[in-house]
């Protein structure tokens, strides 16, 4: 089984802005495997099984605020007795530009809270990730602030594009493993491709 998790904080108020991209990712996963995600007061997070290709899958949601992150997941984890090789996490990452994605079988929490909490609560960074660039032009210096505020007009069309190619690399990655998904997605940002919606 693999445990994806899409990171973002709860809340109408956080829809649609750069930090939460993650959960974007996720609702597109929802969605395609036909995997309704519902509320779990035990796990701290709205949680779906699914399958793909004969493979069962479990999306989630955390809950909790991005810095407690690792809350959910942690628990879930050790319920299941899931080793952290079968976790992937789907995270915004404002060290790239809007609509590039990069994937990595591991690596620092590069100073995202919520990769850190998840590595705190399991003890390792030794986890797949798929980051989502967020940043739309210089970074900001204000970095807090412009991850917690709606993209513009023209980065949200191209946000857009990037979930639903974030979406089809996590599923790439459940077929073929991290490597292939690395060589295939982590390119420049993507211009023209990609789902609607």
């Amino acid at each position: 089984m693999k445990l994806i998790v899409g990171l973002g904080n709860p809340g109408k108020r956080y829809d649609h802005t750069p930090h939460n991209v993650g959960f974007e990712v996720i609702d597109a996963l929802s969605e395609r495997l036909s995997c309704p995600l519902r509320k779990s007061l035990r796990f701290q997070a709205r949680v779906g099984a699914g399958m793909w290709n004969d493979r069962p899958v479990t999306l989630m949601k955390p809950d909790t605020f991005m810095n407690a992150s690792g809350l959910a997941v942690g628990a879930w984890m050790r319920k299941r007795g899931l080793p952290a090789g079968d976790l992937i996490v789907i995270v915004d990452d404002a060290a790239l530009p809007v609509g590039q994605l990069r994937i990595r079988p591991e690596g620092s929490d590069g100073g995202h809270n919520g990769l850190r909490s998840i590595g705190e609560a399991i003890g390792t960074q030794v986890f797949a990730r798929v980051r989502l660039g967020v940043r739309d032009g210089d970074t900001p210096e204000d970095l807090a602030g412009y991850v917690l505020a709606p993209f513009s007009t023209k980065a949200r069309a191209e946000a857009k594009k990037m979930i639903h190619q974030a979406a089809e690399a996590v599923l790439h990655i459940l077929d073929a493993g991290v490597a292939s998904a690395m060589n295939r997605f982590n390119a420049k940002p993507i211009q023209g491709r990609g789902g609607e919606g």
